[in-house]
């Protein structure tokens, strides 16, 4: 890996796994939320690098702290629910027990004068079997408020030992998703220098043979050009010359030169008629149209 990304790289590491820290101690009563798919962006400034990973961090923190804000929120408002709810029943109870007892004083009342000594007796006997059936009804409700308690309390727990298994499933799956997009990301890069290597390695011999042609284009020239030193020594002449995939001379166009040599050259190309040009389809495409520039050659 080229050494200009390995700051980046490091930096990125470092800031993903304390956020891996911060989601595995975090107290998190609701639903964990799904998990952000974060994406790499291959910038080789690490200072642009580390901001764009700390900006996603503390936007998953600000999420993860809201969350835990309105769960907590929900649970007090269930707290005082229940409150409300336990002080209504008792006020009803108190209510209920001041009317029956009402009752029994008027009834009391009402045998007081049939009712001495035996009713005393079996009013205290009343008492105790009714005392004693308060106590076993309570007896009963108590067992059943402690075996509903123990029932929550295993619910409960069943139910934090699922969200933790799922917590780590997901903490899991998010680590693996972020080693693959690495993998990946690592992958790309290498086919992405190899495309380059190739290319350069492509053009470089792309240019190799224009360059050959080119020469061998010349030196086809200088045989059909028909040189004379008293009036071409030290002159030249630019030439384009477009050329069919055969070699065949299509068009020659003189340019900047003496004119005595344009002539000569323009002459020597439509006598050779052909030139050699490359099989390969892409150097040909460069030079279909060539510009070269003709120097008269004297033995």
């Amino acid at each position: 890996m080229s050494g200009k990304y390995s700051l980046p790289i490091v930096l990125s590491v470092v800031l993903h796994g304390a956020l891996a820290v911060v989601l595995f101690f975090g107290n998190f009563t609701s639903h964990p939320p799904k998990p952000t798919v974060m994406q790499v962006n291959l910038n080789p400034n690490p200072i642009e690098a580390v901001a764009f990973d700390k900006a996603i961090i503390e936007k998953q923190a600000e999420k993860l702290r809201q969350e835990k804000a309105r769960a907590k929120a929900a649970e007090q408002k269930r707290i005082r629910e229940l409150e409300e709810k336990a002080a209504a029943a008792k006020r009803k109870r108190a209510k209920e027990e001041a009317r029956i007892k009402k009752l029994e004083q008027q009834r009391k009342q009402k045998e007081k004068e049939k009712r001495i000594a035996d009713e005393k007796a079996r009013k205290a006997k009343a008492q105790a079997i009714k005392a004693e059936k308060e106590r076993k009804r309570k007896e009963e409700e108590r067992k059943k408020a402690e075996k509903a308690a123990a029932e929550a309390k295993k619910k409960r727990e069943r139910e934090e030992a699922e969200r933790k298994r799922k917590e780590a499933e997901r903490k899991r799956k998010a680590k693996e998703a972020n080693e693959r997009a690495e993998q990946e990301r690592m992958l790309a890069e290498q086919m992405a220098q190899e495309m380059e290597a190739r290319q350069r390695a492509r053009g470089q011999q792309v240019q190799s043979e224009i360059s050959r042609y080119t020469a061998l284009i010349t030196q086809t020239i200088q045989r059909f050009l028909i040189t004379d030193r008293s009036t071409m020594e030290g002159k030249s002449c630019k030439l384009t010359i477009t050329l069919a995939p055969s070699g065949f001379v299509t068009n020659v166009q003189t340019g900047q030169g003496a004119a005595v040599v344009c002539n000569a050259a323009q002459n020597a190309v439509y006598k050779a008629g052909t030139l050699p040009v490359s099989k390969d389809p892409e150097v040909f495409k460069k030079m279909q149209k060539i510009s070269l520039t003709v120097v008269p050659e004297f033995n």
